[in-house]
């Protein structure tokens, strides 16, 4: 692709005999189990979620009030975080109570897919030495644990500084509003609302967003998340934090998530503007996730309405006219599309085979047609979450997909991204001084590692490599004969300091 992506998922965890008091503690201690090599240093002095990339700092932001009384009842103190950077160069950590996966930059859509699958990996063989050790636990992939809470799956896209901060935000709405069409992963119930605890919606997220744009991930979630946090040159850079997405089983369905959304974003960058506009979005958010119909008609400012898909189609035959050169994945990103939002018209239910929201609409049609089982709230809501428990032998999607949910990337790319990065972006070099040299990491980052080496402090700093490829230089630090050797590769972009 023609950009740096990344995605950060949480997971839900449910341990054996613990309730809601002992979460962070058992996250922490599942995450204790991950192998080495790792590094449990990072750097948070660039991370600022107050700040706003429509120029201010926000004074503050909105907690729930239930998370904090959940932290105060904490078997662990509150705000204790576990880190572990890997050698694959992603990062795992606990969020609260939620064990969190960042997966490495990548700039191939396909590899990207395969490093966010390598999470649930990664995540998976800590459980089962947990397991091991007489404590069972079960992990999903999902966003909502029924009680009233969100957890989320968010997307990173590296974005030209150039595109103003309003136009990306007008520019987006439309597009997001109407992406779970495709991207959904499907949910029973409206979340609080008892009168409709059967209602089938496309998303798990939706219920949680009430406005349109702020810096808040915790409570108050927006629809388009401000914070300006681009980890690579801020003079040049933003990176859109994309919060509203659902988790995804079906591999199928993250591409075109996070594929289409970097060729919109490619459209921003070229100078399209989307001729429309979504009156009332976050409305509209909530209306297309609950339309029984699967009409999804969305109403415009300035009156009359589109359907989703029509919207959808407005995204594509602009990134077909706006965007040259193409790459190969972006070239499939396209195909699939267009495939995709006439099978969207046509019939929405024949792509149960790949989209995570059709498929479990798809078994649970089944099942209440086979009258085996009354569809109570709780069992609905079981059945819901055990289709994303991330076990081969225990989720129901893995019994219910079909291949080509699955096979957009092999199980060999997909245990090669549990121990290896991107071969062409900054992760590699990252990755490489986690798995050589983690005993002089003092410290890391997305944008930089700081060394200590011989009683001199060494910063590499990473910033400034995101343009294109990095293959040739990732090559040339593979194969360094050792530290010292890895870091003269790079002149100027390490600074040497006395410690």
């Amino acid at each position: 692709m023609r950009r740096l992506v990344g995605t950060e998922t949480e997971y839900g965890i449910a341990p054996e005999g613990k309730d809601a008091r002992d979460l962070v503690a058992e996250t922490i201690a599942l995450l204790e189990q991950v192998s080495p090599p790792y590094v449990a240093a990072w750097d948070y002095s660039a991370e600022d979620p107050q700040r706003d990339f429509r120029g201010f700092r926000a004074s503050g932001l909105a907690r729930d009030p239930e998370d904090e009384k959940i932290e105060r009842q904490s078997t662990r103190p509150a705000g204790t975080v576990l880190d572990r950077c890997l050698p694959n160069g992603g990062r795992l950590y606990n969020d609260h109570g939620h064990p969190e996966y960042s997966t490495p930059e990548c700039r191939s859509l396909f590899d990207l897919v395969a490093h966010d699958a390598a999470g649930e990996r990664i995540l998976l063989e800590c459980a089962a030495r947990r397991t091991q050790d007489g404590h069972g636990v079960a992990l999903y992939k999902n966003n909502t644990d029924y009680h009233g809470f969100s957890y989320g799956c968010h997307e990173n896209y590296l974005v030209s500084r150039e595109v103003p901060a309003e136009d990306l935000i007008s520019g987006l709405i439309p597009f997001l509003v109407t992406r779970q069409i495709f991207a959904g992963a499907g949910k029973v119930c409206v979340e609080g609302d008892r009168k409709h605890d059967q209602i089938f919606q496309l998303s798990q997220r939706a219920d949680f967003v009430n406005t349109l744009a702020s810096v808040d991930t915790l409570s108050q979630r927006p629809l388009i998340n401000t914070r300006d946090e681009p980890h690579a040159d801020a003079r040049r850079y933003r990176r859109f934090h994309n919060i509203i997405g659902d988790a995804n089983m079906s591999r199928y369905a993250t591409a075109l998530k996070v594929g289409t959304m970097s060729l919109v974003l490619g459209c921003l960058e070229a100078g399209w503007r989307p001729q429309l506009a979504v009156r009332e979005p976050v409305a509209a958010l909530k209306e297309v996730s609950r339309d029984q119909s699967l009409e999804w008609r969305v109403p415009l400012a300035g009156g009359g309405s589109a359907t989703a898909v029509e919207i959808q189609r407005h995204y594509l035959e602009a990134a077909r006219a706006a965007l040259t050169d193409l790459a190969e994945d972006e070239e499939w990103v396209l195909v699939e599309w267009e495939k995709t939002l006439t099978l969207l018209e046509d019939d929405p239910l024949s792509l149960a085979d790949r989209l995570d929201w059709a498929i479990k609409r798809k078994m649970l049609r089944e099942f209440a047609e086979a009258g085996g089982q009354p569809l109570t709230q709780e069992w609905l809501r079981s059945f819901d979450l055990e289709y994303h428990n991330i076990a081969p032998d225990r989720g129901l999607f893995f019994a219910a997909a079909a291949p080509v949910a699955q096979d957009l990337v092999s199980e060999e790319a997909v245990a090669r991204a549990t121990r290896q990065p991107p071969p062409d972006t900054r992760a590699q070099l990252r990755g490489l001084v986690v798995e050589r040299y983690p005993d002089t990491v003092r410290s890391l980052s997305w944008g930089w590692v700081r060394l200590g080496v011989e009683g001199t402090e060494r910063i590499l700093d990473l910033r400034a490599l995101v343009d294109g490829a990095l293959t040739e230089l990732n090559e040339k630090a593979e194969a360094s004969r050792d530290l010292g050797a890895m870091l003269a590769l790079f002149g100027g972009v390490a600074v040497e300091g006395k410690t």
